[in-house]
């Protein structure tokens, strides 16, 4: 992991953690609530460049001149949520992290509630991810979930904007036909399922698209048999089962990571990607130009009179932990980026869309066009999962992004699968007494 620090310059003993400040800090002749030394734990590789882009520790400084503020970089959410699990047993959670929406009821007991700050009553979403009354997180960004495509190779495929699922299958199989004859390595969709989590767009928002239910996972929970054949689960992860197995996603979909397949995307060796509003950072960055760069939303509908169910939520969700040593510190913090020093020119930076009702951002073109191609859509606020859900989960030992990648593995039979999940679920739902 990565880390940066800001502290106030000391006195001639002190070690400068700031390069170009000089000269000793004044302490103050009260107890100063904004001095001392907090962590602000993160993985998102843009907002990191924000950071330091911005010189939002420097900033923070000058700010609270008596305070220090370190940043701790992760490599990816993966490792953040291994080291947040055990530092959370330990008491050492960070001053300030970031929550998921799934993650919330995780780590509601180490969270301070920030109902009634300014970045709460400011915040269009916070309100909807209360927890027992309580606001234990503000969401940075309100995200949707894209599809990416190259619109010049669609043109010279000859396949168009798809409307419904057999439809998007239908032009997978259509790219990888055209392209693949003459490029072995192309793949029609890029994934990344080395890293396993690249395939959520499918695998954990899937369910919820197929039934227009964003609390798909806690409905879940109230089940003894989720897996069944003609729930929204069984439904659509045969969809995704027939789409993952097809071929579309190259001749090692399991040999690539989520930087690899993207790279691989911006290099047009690929012709559609799933992924966050986020993603279009990475992209832009990778790509010899956007100009032919489109987007549309995943059509997990059945036909053109379904509704076209989109998911948006909230994402990263700032709080402030009860392990911080210096919480009034941290939730000025927190108060300090959602305010006008901040966060505009995160928004401005950051491609997806704004959490605030006081700094309204339009939508950058490219993922303005998904819109346009989906005038009839239907949004889907996703929720995550409470506690109920998570207790199953953990005792059955369910992971919907890593059973994405195990449908590529061979001999992988997905009824069975499905069939020894339901009864599983079942018996942990009997023996956790959730009803």
């Amino acid at each position: 992991m990565k880390k940066t620090s800001a502290a106030a310059a000391g006195c001639a003993a002190a070690i400068l953690l700031l390069s170009g400040m000089t000269g000793c800090s004044k302490k103050s002749a009260t107890d100063n609530p904004y001095k001392g030394s907090i962590t602000f734990s993160i993985w998102d590789n843009n907002l990191n460049e924000f950071i330091e882009k911005d010189n939002l520790v420097e900033k923070f400084h000058q700010k609270y001149p008596e305070a220090e503020l370190e940043i701790e970089k992760m490599k990816d959410d993966s490792e953040y949520w291994n080291s947040m699990k055990i530092r959370a047993s330990a008491r050492q959670l960070p001053d300030v992290m970031f929550n998921k929406p799934f993650t919330l009821t995780r780590f509601k007991d180490y969270l301070l509630d920030m109902s009634g700050t300014e970045a709460d009553k400011n915040n269009m979403l916070a309100d909807s991810y209360k927890i027992d009354g309580k606001v234990f997180g503000i969401p940075l960004t309100t995200t949707y979930e894209y599809v990416y495509y190259w619109k010049d190779m669609f043109a010279a495929a000859g396949v168009k904007v798809p409307q419904t699922w057999s439809e998007f299958e239908d032009i997978t199989k259509k790219l990888q036909a055209f392209y693949g004859k003459t490029n072995p390595d192309f793949m029609a969709l890029a994934c990344g399922l080395k890293d396993e989590w690249p395939d959520y767009p499918y695998m954990e928002f899937g369910p919820a698209l197929e039934g227009g239910n964003g609390h798909n996972w806690n409905t879940m929970a109230s089940q003894d048999a989720p897996f069944a054949e003609g729930t929204d689960i069984y439904k659509c992860y045969h969809k995704i089962y027939e789409l993952f197995t097809s071929g579309v996603l190259g001749k090692d979909p399991l040999g690539l990571g989520y930087d690899q397949a993207s790279g691989l995307f911006a290099a047009k060796k690929a012709a559609i990607m799933a992924t966050g509003d986020w993603g279009l950072q990475s992209i832009s960055q990778n790509a010899s130009s956007i100009d032919q760069l489109g987007t549309f939303y995943l059509p997990l509908r059945n036909t053109t009179s379904d509704p076209y169910n989109v998911i948006t939520q909230g994402d990263s969700f700032m709080g402030v932990t009860t392990h911080s040593k210096h919480p009034e510190l941290a939730k000025a913090f927190v108060e300090w980026f959602f305010s006008s020093e901040v966060y505009p020119d995160f928004i401005a930076y950051n491609s997806s869309s704004s959490s605030m009702k006081n700094f309204s951002k339009e939508k950058d073109p490219v993922l303005a066009e998904a819109d346009a191609n989906t005038p009839d859509k239907v949004l889907v606020m996703y929720d995550g999962a409470g506690d109920n859900f998570t207790a199953i989960q953990n005792e059955t030992a369910f992971d919907y992004k890593k059973l994405g990648a195990e449908m590529l593995t061979p001999g992988f039979d997905l009824d069975k699968k499905l069939t020894e999940l339901n009864e599983k679920w079942k018996a942990a739902r009997i023996k956790l007494n959730i009803k």
